[in-house]
């Protein structure tokens, strides 16, 4: 279970990195229902999301700082849950980006409840 968990960190990690240099380059508007982020918090989310993708991976080299893996995997998770909230609010007629959103989120159920219960670092 270590390395499936493992595995998922990092994949996530990498999701999420990837997921903040889109966002850089990208403004709220190309996901249209994500409009009603303020620009601010659009902006603030890219900070946020490479600490997240950071805290996944540090413990690799800094077995110390494992407890930020299950912080990291539920900030994205809060993440991805308030994007498919927002999605919800605005009524779109096409909910394929909040099943993906959602998809995201159990992965991030999986490594924090993982490394919480099942294979502690």
């Amino acid at each position: 279970m270590n390395i499936v968990l493992w595995i998922l960190q990092a994949l996530l990690a990498l999701h999420t990195a990837i997921g903040a240099g889109w966002k850089l380059f990208n403004s709220e508007q190309a996901v249209p229902t994500l409009a009603a982020l303020p620009s601010g918090v659009w902006m603030a989310l890219i900070p946020l999301e490479l600490l997240c993708a950071a805290g996944l991976v540090v413990p690799a080299v800094a077995p110390s700082l494992a407890w930020l893996v299950p912080v990291a995997a539920i900030g994205i998770a809060v993440e991805m849950l308030v994007f498919s909230g927002v999605r919800l609010r605005a009524a779109a007629e096409d909910n394929g980006p909040m099943y993906y959103w959602l998809g995201v989120a159990a992965v991030c159920a999986v490594i924090a409840l993982g490394r919480l219960f099942v294979a502690p670092h």
